[in-house]
């Protein structure tokens, strides 16, 4: 079990809808994180390539029920860097720091943010139900092959490819994406890269910013790779959730973990993919918050 963190925070109001706050982790970093309603609490944690901002729909739409808080987790946003022996145990801690602070016992994990939910869930006795939205647990590691290529692209400065990389590797375009040239798929990048940064508001994170993010999620996705078993003595009540045209190559996992978690409820949503929980967006066409939100509200309830 992981010790208590000493509480240190601080909170700024943003406009009507949200706070924006902040509490300092185990190794001194700050997490920062968006404070949406009142109510119970429940704390959403983004997958990869993501910041707090891209769940914002997801947060207003549960915000007349509960207190949501959404963080960055640490190297993006409004938190501070990934720091030395980077891995779940300080994502766990990151997340325990804005459980003290709020005391709540609701979370909810998104992708790479479903892991971390699921491992502080076993580490934490306060988190009372977990909810996972498609959690990247792989049952082997033939979808962490692309992150050498990635880095080595990261290195030489070639953003664009290495998104690409990562997104061939885990298949996150679908089979339309998939088929393009990567040449063309990399020029595609780069133009919706150049415009988001010119239409981005003070404190957005793009995706320019996010892209070096992706190694970290890598080695989480390396790190949990066939641990499913280890939440078999899990004491908290969780929903699994997944779309149906979601990453086919997660579902495994889901099985998996609705035959090992003592106390799971599984639901498989028509016509959302694996962006189903996050914001409407340029780039993910596919959300639909309002439909995830009404399933955590139930379950949260």
């Amino acid at each position: 079990m992981i010790n208590s963190t000493v509480i240190q925070s601080s909170t700024t109001r943003i406009d009507s809808t949200h706070t924006v706050g902040s509490v300092i982790s185990r190794d001194g970093t700050t997490i920062g994180y968006r404070q949406y309603g009142q109510g119970p609490g429940v704390v959403v944690v983004h997958g990869a390539n993501l910041s707090s901002q891209n769940l914002t729909q997801l947060a207003m739409r549960l915000a007349d029920a509960f207190t949501v808080y959404v963080p960055d987790r640490r190297g993006r946003g409004l938190s501070g860097p990934y720091g030395e022996d980077y891995g779940i145990r300080k994502e766990v801690e990151d997340l325990e720091a804005l459980l003290n602070l709020s005391g709540a016992s609701l979370v909810f994990g998104i992708s790479s943010g479903g892991l971390i939910a699921l491992e502080a869930a076993r580490a934490l006795p306060a988190i009372r139900k977990i909810a996972l939205y498609e959690p990247a647990l792989l049952m082997n590691s033939e979808r962490t092959k692309w992150l050498a290529r990635y880095d080595r692209e990261i290195t030489e400065g070639k953003t664009a490819a290495a998104l690409v990389t990562c997104l061939k590797g885990l298949q996150l375009g679908g089979p339309v994406l998939n088929a393009i040239p990567r040449w063309l798929l990399e020029s595609m990048t780069n133009k919706m890269m150049e415009s988001e940064s010119k239409k981005a508001k003070k404190g957005d994170v793009t995706m320019r910013m996010l892209a070096p993010t992706l190694h970290y999620d890598g080695q989480l996705l390396m790190e949990m790779t066939g641990t499913v078993d280890r939440f078999k003595s899990l004491n908290a009540d969780a929903l699994l959730l997944g779309g149906s045209k979601g990453l086919s190559y997660l579902k495994p996992a889901l099985d998996a973990l609705e035959k090992v978690l003592p106390q799971a409820a599984r639901m498989e949503m028509p016509g959302l993919d694996h962006g189903g929980a996050c914001d409407i967006s340029q780039t993910n066409r596919g959300g639909k918050p309002d439909l995830v939100a009404e399933e955590l509200r139930q379950f949260f309830t």
